[in-house]
């Protein structure tokens, strides 16, 4: 195999890397927030970087605790789902845009709000790391519906989050069957 050769599938290697270790930045950010888990979000942006959600534009290291505050002022729980994703690399510099459906369930647990929008980020790789040094989030529509059927029959007994580090995705190792809080268990907040 040729040196130039080498140095192009070295290269494919770099970029594809780059990709994955920005996305799973993107991605570890949405789940510190779904767990309240400050320090997963907080890990997930530079010092010196920006969060604009709204008329709020916080510094990135304190975004964890205003965010987490906001989110349980007004729901009971919030799932962020990442969906499409585009990115451009230039040298330690990356602009991405990326999906997210925020779900929000009301703090009666009477309604659940869907919102579509998306994460404006420019990242920047400093020492091998990626992290977001700017965001920007717009709303871009949203639906609101009865959040009855989570709390009917046909939930009853499936596992339900929380929003601390007892949430069951920090388990290990995983164990079918094991404890937890679930649907239907009694809990007021349901």
């Amino acid at each position: 195999m040729s040196d130039t050769k080498i140095d192009e599938i070295l290269e494919t290697v770099r970029y594809l890397k780059d990709r994955q270790d920005i996305l799973d930045c993107i991605m570890r950010e949405v789940r510190g927030r779904d767990r309240h888990d400050e320090d997963l979000t907080r890990s997930c942006y530079w010092e010196d970087g920006f969060d604009e959600h709204g008329p709020s534009i916080m510094q990135g290291p304190e975004y964890p605790a205003r965010a987490n505050a906001g989110h349980a002022a007004f729901f009971s729980m919030t799932t962020h789902n990442i969906t499409s994703h585009t990115c451009e690399i230039d040298g330690a510099t990356a602009n991405c845009e990326t999906y997210v459906v925020g779900t929000l369930l009301s703090k009666d647990g009477g309604t659940c709000t869907f919102a579509p929008g998306r994460y404006i980020d420019r990242l920047e790789k400093r020492e091998g790391e990626w992290r977001i040094l700017h965001r920007r989030c717009t709303v871009d529509m949203s639906l609101e519906g009865s959040a009855e059927w989570v709390h009917g029959p046909a939930v009853k007994g499936f596992l339900r989050p929380t929003w601390d580090k007892d949430d069951i995705s920090y388990k290990r190792p995983i164990a079918v069957g094991s404890d937890g809080p679930r649907w239907g268990d009694g809990d007021p907040s349901e």
